[in-house]
């Protein structure tokens, strides 16, 4: 009899895998965005924005926001190599490993990376942003990345403990 979750293995390991090269893609386009098309009139009229130092400012910011997107994809990069490793073990019936610990611990210390970067990418809109030209992009740490973060916390110790408890067993046998 198979297990019920038998199913949502390859189902992670797939979607994964697609979110890895979706993460890469991102990275290509934000670099086009960067450098390809850099031009600050290209800029001012999709932001609807007239000449003047407040819209150079706004086109600056935009353009820190851009870079710090560039910072966060070598870290999903991570992450997701991290889960799909994880995947594997568990396909291999062996979840509760160190590494699997370890790779947990390095996942939550990213996110919290990710959630400062988020407060920087707040901090950047509030300062561009103007009556006149409201910069409308949500970011910032929240409640809910700051929950995962702990329970990821958690999930590593969860996890380390298991494999003491396997190594404890077998040393036992």
């Amino acid at each position: 009899m198979s297990h019920p979750y038998s199913a949502a293995l390859p189902i992670a390991w797939v979607g994964l895998r697609i979110l890895i090269v979706l993460n890469w893609l991102f990275a290509v386009a934000v670099l086009v965005l960067l450098f390809v098309m850099p031009h600050e009139h290209w800029l001012m009229i999709s932001l609807k924005l007239t000449p003047s130092p407040e819209a150079t400012r706004i086109v600056w910011g935009m353009r820190g926001i851009a870079v710090i997107g560039l910072f966060t994809i070598p870290l999903y990069h991570l992450i997701l190599t991290r889960l799909l490793a994880m995947v594997g073990t568990v396909r291999e019936g062996d979840p509760f490993v160190l590494a699997n610990a370890a790779r947990l611990q390095t996942i939550a210390w990213i996110l919290i990376v990710l959630q400062v970067l988020g407060l920087v990418i707040a901090i950047i809109v509030r300062m561009i942003s103007t009556p006149a030209h409201p910069i409308n992009i949500s970011a910032g740490p929240s409640i809910a990345g700051l929950l995962a973060i702990l329970l990821v916390f958690v999930l590593a110790r969860v996890f380390a403990e298991g494999a003491r408890m396997r190594e404890d067993l077998e040393g036992t046998v």
